[in-house]
């Protein structure tokens, strides 16, 4: 997405009905807007219908902020549910962590590059580990433990920190805590897991050594949206890589990282361009 010129991004669910794409792209043209990207999907099987659209700013008819106001008005007869998103307006990220870096490492380096277009006002760990990589890229880290004791307060002040900071978007890069169902409903499909796809075959801490016992021929990673079932949310992206009997356990884990990065990053990176859209636990990726 080039932010240099401007755009503004639509997403919209709702019933499957006529009308709807003549509606939207209608209101876009006789503003002057142009249309820069339109993608559309009809769940035949929920009778849902799904849309991205994203249009130029510049010469638009519509002042910027009376954009939300206009659409209000023309869309609330069709019972939807959407959002409205500015391509320039940079998401506030939070990335929680706890020892292992190297989803970190990917995320930070992506950012620093670019490719990953936010900002990252603070890193947040159970662990004081990776406090050495936030410093490195200047990103402030707080330390906030976690035990069965405190774990409520520490998910409180967790809170307070991502509400003064604006964060709209978290990202667990490999952090070991479960969050409790009142953190995560702070922030419905805020929040973006990676975990690999041996789950729930080979469930644990040593998933890989397990696999590797197993003779698997494939492993997995999956990028998905966090909610109060564990590791069941949203799928956003999935990919897979192909082992064999001649590779060790080291070779599943170090292949296991590479892969929860790429595929992390990429959930991220479809979440930032708002191109995910959620219905009943099931996500619409418009890739």
């Amino acid at each position: 997405m080039d932010r240099s010129t401007p755009t503004a991004i639509l997403l919209v669910s709702c019933p499957d009905q006529s009308g709807l794409v003549s509606t939207i792209s209608s209101f876009i043209s006789d503003a002057q807007g142009n249309i820069v990207d339109l993608e559309q999907h009809v769940d035949s099987s929920q009778k849902a219908f799904f849309m991205r659209v994203e249009w130029q700013l510049d010469g638009f008819g519509i002042a910027r902020d009376q954009i939300h106001q206009s659409l209000e008005t023309l869309l609330k007869r069709f019972g939807m549910q959407w959002s409205l998103h500015f391509s320039d307006t940079l998401p506030q990220v939070a990335i929680f962590v706890t020892r292992d870096n190297h989803c970190l490492y990917d995320l930070l380096s992506r950012h620093h590059s670019g490719d990953l277009q936010m900002d990252i006002p603070l890193i947040i760990s159970n662990r004081t580990d990776l406090e050495p990589v936030a410093q490195q890229f200047g990103i402030p880290f707080h330390h906030l433990p976690i035990t069965a004791d405190t774990k409520a307060a520490q998910e409180e002040k967790q809170i307070a920190l991502l509400r003064e900071h604006r964060i709209d978007t978290i990202v667990l890069a490999r952090y070991m805590q479960i969050l409790s169902a009142n953190f995560v409903d702070h922030y419905p499909n805020q929040i973006i897991n990676i975990h690999h796809s041996f789950l729930p075959a080979f469930p644990g801490a040593r998933p890989y050594h397990s696999a590797h016992q197993r003779g698997v021929k494939i492993i997995g990673a999956t990028g998905h949206y966090v909610t109060s079932d564990l590791d069941e949310g949203p799928i956003i992206t999935q990919d897979v890589i192909h082992v064999s009997h001649r590779e060790s356990v080291s070779d599943f884990i170090r292949k296991g990282k590479d892969l929860e990065k790429t595929v992390l990053s990429r959930a991220v990176w479809y979440h930032l361009q708002h191109r995910v859209l959620v219905h009943k636990n099931r996500s619409v990726v418009f890739a």
